[in-house]
């Protein structure tokens, strides 16, 4: 990671794989990296308080975790409208995602983040910066094994990251999971043992992405999700 990164380069680059996927931000990157500035002045605020991140990675605030999240947004397309974050805690990926599409309309629609935190102090810090960028956002102050959508409603896309096992994402992600749904997921270098943790529980279809910014990290995405008659997963 550098302390240098050139966000707006990387975020150049992700531009055009956005464009393949006739996505469009609705604001210039201009605007996209002034909130991210905003963002960062609240979190660092917050941060003073809460432990929202970890204070060895503040100097690489914007590769770390702005890029590191942006890099999902390769995986939405026209026909993401939900998107539900678990363990959204200091905000990745799901308020720089939020940020990035602040002003999209995909499918004729704004995208909705339903961000889910357990943590009193994060949910504040959470609902503190959605009113500050005027995010599309609702914080869920919930367990994520307690959280429930309303009945019929699935999300397009379950993300998180560094949060739980691969077998306790999908458990998790089971409750609410619909035909279209998809997961992504951020995940260490220990993904492979993970995977093969999480196939005697559950069936699905999975494509691994390398991490462009931790190159000893992964991105999942996952669908196709089934558990495996008799094994279901015990919740943590």
């Amino acid at each position: 990671m550098n302390k240098n990164f050139d966000i707006e380069v990387f975020f150049k680059q992700l531009e055009v794989e956005l464009r393949r996927s006739d996505i469009d931000l609705g604001q210039g990157l201009s605007e996209i990296i002034a909130d991210f500035a905003s963002f960062e002045q609240v979190l660092f605020k917050w941060q003073k308080v809460q432990n929202l991140v970890s204070r060895e990675t503040l100097d690489e605030f914007w590769s770390r975790h702005i890029a590191d999240s942006l890099q999902l947004l390769k995986f939405f397309n026209k026909e993401t409208n939900l998107v539900v974050d678990f363990g959204s805690g200091g905000g990745f990926p799901a308020i720089v995602l939020a940020i990035a599409l602040k002003k999209a309309k995909l499918n004729g629609a704004m995208v909705e983040f339903v961000l889910v935190e357990a943590n009193s102090r994060k949910v504040a810090f959470l609902r503190a910066v959605k009113r500050e960028l005027g995010l599309n956002i609702l914080v869920k102050d919930s367990r994520i094994e307690n959280f429930k959508l309303n009945d019929g409603v699935t999300p397009d896309i379950i993300s998180a990251r560094a949060l739980a096992s691969l077998d306790n994402l999908l458990g998790f992600s089971n409750q609410i999971w619909g035909k279209k749904t998809r997961a992504i997921f951020l995940k260490g270098k220990e993904y492979a043992e993970e995977l093969k943790k999480a196939r005697v529980r559950w069936q699905f279809n999975v494509v691994t992405y390398p991490n462009v910014i931790d190159v000893s990290g992964v991105v999942l995405e996952i669908d196709g999700l089934l558990p495996i008659l008799g094994k279901m997963p015990i919740k943590k």
